[in-house]
């Protein structure tokens, strides 16, 4: 193992960003990739490692996305003649490069670990920072005035009434444990924070009034339906740690939830200056790779490979029409 990968592997570790790691298993000359080979890719489409050229890079980066997204490892097979089909565990893909072989790819996704936000220094807030790291998730508390003793759990401690936006990633869960302490200035910032779950610890009635006030700040109504409440699942909690739990079970819910990867498309992280998806086989291709560019209409379609760039050639309005379509 190179000396360039683990280093490139422990720096994204150290950044807490969505990666996966991709190596080659086997393969059929004249495939580039060779066994062994690996790479880290990136959200925003970079690679940074060898699995292969031409088709295979593109085909390993889509589905690299898609791990990252979906939280899952793929095993990934191109070969020519091959169907595009999910069969027994392996995605399969037509090898459509002339040259031929056959290349399979292991990928699997590395997630940072949840990261819950517990604005207040309630006791519920409390339990649900213990019972939050007991579960390894990462925790960071933040309340004026908040003591350290009455976090001892907390990775992080923010003695402050502030959320900064530089907490927040897609791995974020906020939730507003204030209860009557700061209530309306802890939740604008939860649902200001750009985090896809937001949570609040209150009664139904409480939080219309909460609502209410947030509605004159030009808080929306659609950023008020996002708000879990009252915050968790209904276990007919009573005791702080039973509401904690409860919390916690809603937001292993949301993690492991299907329906949140809705609507989102592999590819929707890479900065389109630099990629462009293949309106034959509907693979990402990086432009200043690509084998071949034919302008048409106006547009220039970039490829990677003989047979993408022949079949376009053949009936380019079919394809041309097939990317606008999806734009």
């Amino acid at each position: 193992m190179s000396n360039d990968f683990l280093e490139n592997y422990t720096r994204m570790l150290k950044e807490k960003a969505p990666f996966a790691i991709a190596m080659v298993v086997n393969r059929v000359v004249p495939s580039s990739g060779k066994p062994g080979d690996k790479a880290i890719i990136l959200q925003d489409g970079t690679i940074k490692g060898w699995i292969g050229g031409g088709c295979t890079r593109g085909i390993v980066l889509k589905e690299a996305l898609l791990a990252i997204r979906q939280g899952k490892p793929r095993m990934v097979s191109i070969a020519p003649g091959s169907e595009e089909v999910i069969k027994h565990g392996v995605v399969s893909y037509n090898m459509t490069c002339q040259s031929g072989g056959s290349v399979s790819v292991y990928i699997e996704p590395v997630l940072p670990r949840p990261h819950i936000i517990i604005l207040g220094k309630s006791q519920i807030a409390r339990a649900l920072s213990k019972l939050s790291k007991a579960t390894g998730y990462e925790v960071t508390a933040l309340a004026k005035g908040v003591e350290k003793d009455a976090f001892p759990d907390a990775d992080q401690l923010v003695d402050d009434d502030q959320l900064s936006s530089d907490l927040i990633t897609s791995n974020t869960y906020v939730v507003v444990c204030t209860q009557g302490e700061n209530d309306s200035q802890a939740l604008f910032q939860a649902v200001r924070s750009g985090s896809g779950y937001v949570s609040f610890v209150s009664s139904y009635r409480k939080a219309n009034s909460i609502y209410n006030e947030l509605k004159k700040q030009g808080v929306t109504v659609e950023e008020l339906k996002r708000i879990k409440t009252p915050a968790g699942l209904n276990i007919n909690a009573k005791l702080p740690e039973e509401v904690a739990i409860s919390i916690l079970a809603e937001i292993i819910t949301h993690l492991r939830d299907d329906k949140n990867m809705e609507g989102k498309e592999a590819g929707s992280e890479l900065n389109m200056d630099e990629y462009f998806i293949n309106p034959v086989c509907n693979i990402p291709i990086q432009k200043s790779t690509a084998k071949y560019v034919i302008p048409y209409k106006g547009k220039d379609y970039f490829f990677c490979c003989d047979g993408c760039k022949v079949s376009f050639e053949q009936d380019p309005d079919k394809f041309a029409l097939k990317e606008d379509l999806s734009a």
